[in-house]
């Protein structure tokens, strides 16, 4: 167990990524009629049938428990943009943007409207194979930096997953190099001798006469 004076990288659970990703919002079509709804983050509604609406995933799914609505799944996850978003991850080494939760919205979407995502089993195996083509760059970019020494690192269009994953090896590597380099410094400085004035040499001197 490693002492309580130590720092460490804190990364969220699943459950707790999942959390966060169900305030994302969703578009729904109520089979209903119902007022508007007033919680602390927001009024969602008034709710018609057959009418789209926008709401957070948790209420979605609230409603889509209930037989209240459908679910109409984001436009990246059709079978076509997703085929897209693979392709590119394949062929460049930078990542592809997709929205920050795309494994928490997915899962959930996979959870409890599975009847309403159009070409479901593909749409989840390109789903997939886009996230082993991205833990594969994390995985060599990981590498890079245990090989290499680096003090700074940027990584763009990480997930909340990935990001939660690179987070603390990153940290701790980060951590490292610093400590390292700080006691290189000290030990560079340690070695240089102190270096005293010299008196500036102006030749002889000239004796004085008695008068």
């Amino acid at each position: 167990m490693a002492g309580a004076s130590e720092p460490q990288a804190s990364a969220f659970s699943a459950a707790e990524l999942e959390f966060l990703a169900e305030d994302e919002m969703i578009e729904i079509v109520p089979n209903l009629r119902m007022d508007q709804l007033n919680f602390i983050s927001g009024d969602f509604g008034p709710f018609r049938p057959q009418i789209a609406t926008q709401v957070p995933l948790w209420l979605a799914v609230a409603l889509k428990k209930r037989g209240k609505c459908t679910i109409r799944a984001p436009e990246w996850m059709s079978v076509d943009k997703l085929a897209q978003v693979l392709e590119a991850e394949r062929d460049s080494e930078k990542f592809q943007h997709l929205p920050f939760h795309y494994v928490e919205i997915s899962r959930l979407l996979f959870d409890h409207a599975r009847e309403d995502i159009p070409d479901i089993y593909m749409v989840r195996s390109l789903i997939e194979d886009i996230k082993d083509v991205r833990f594969h760059k994390i995985g060599t970019g990981l590498e890079i930096i245990s090989r290499e020494r680096t003090y700074a690192l940027r990584l763009k269009n990480l997930s909340a997953m990935e990001a939660n994953i690179v987070r603390p090896f990153v940290t701790r590597a980060l951590e490292t190099f610093f400590k390292l380099s700080s006691s290189e410094m000290i030990q560079e400085s340690d070695h240089i001798p102190n270096r005293q004035p010299q008196a500036t040499n102006r030749g002889p001197r000239r004796q004085l006469k008695d008068r």
